[in-house]
């Protein structure tokens, strides 16, 4: 099958979009610095003027960049980078120091996982525990560490979509992509794959009867055990 131009230029400027971003999230141009100019960043990446503009247009869109008469392109603070972003959070931990980010991953669900876990007892429906409890029994049953790992992946987001807060439940899209590296890496790590299933367990049943308590405390064991593995 032949790509149409327009194909071809959208996976280009994705491309470049990708290259651009992960040289400045790994500090190849620091915060403040001006990038080169446009005729030398089309030389470098192979690429006209258009797939360039557009994949600037990204990265602007993002909080990277910034434009301004007379400067040219000027990287951003670090203040201003949106990491709640998907695609920049993702290629942030395709560069960051492993156990850096892994640890600050791990600190934002230590902040939101555990209080996610206590709303869901409380207010869960029927249909959004019907999808814990799927998880939960694929947790079970997995034979291996993929099939694990999806399922653990599916659990965790349950539970955010169990709580019934509009604004939680984007946050497991946000981070479902680093969180399944995360998840896969911690199986790996574990004398067998499903050793924390006991945990996953103590968090289901708490959500289950409803005890909003347990629920929280069990959340907040299970990502203990998770800290544990990432700090060997």
């Amino acid at each position: 099958m032949r790509l149409r131009r327009t194909d071809i230029q959208r996976d280009l400027h994705g491309r470049v979009a990708y290259l651009l971003a992960t040289a400045i999230l790994r500090g190849d141009y620091a915060p403040e610095s001006i990038l080169p100019r446009e005729a030398d960043l089309m030389e470098t990446f192979g690429v006209s003027r258009t797939v360039l503009r557009e994949a600037l247009r990204t990265l602007t869109s993002k909080g990277l960049i910034e434009s301004r008469p007379r400067v040219g392109t000027r990287v951003r603070r670090k203040t201003a980078w949106n990491l709640l972003d998907a695609d920049l959070l993702d290629w942030y931990s395709r560069v960051a120091p492993a156990m850096d980010f892994a640890l600050k991953l791990q600190e934002m669900r230590e902040m939101i996982e555990p209080h996610a876990a206590a709303l869901a007892a409380a207010s869960h429906s029927d249909e959004s525990f019907g999808a814990l409890d799927a998880a939960h029994s694929a947790m079970a049953a997995a034979r291996n560490v993929d099939e694990w790992v999806r399922a653990d992946l599916q659990f965790h987001l349950s539970v955010l979509a169990a709580c019934s807060n509009e604004l939680l439940i984007p946050l497991g899209t946000l981070i479902e992509r680093t969180l399944e590296a995360q998840l896969r890496l911690n199986a790996k790590r574990a004398d067998v794959f499903n050793a924390s299933l006991g945990e996953h367990t103590a968090v289901f049943e708490a959500i289950r009867d409803r005890d909003a308590s347990r629920a929280r405390h069990a959340m907040a064991s299970l990502l203990g055990v998770t800290r544990g593995r990432i700090e060997g």
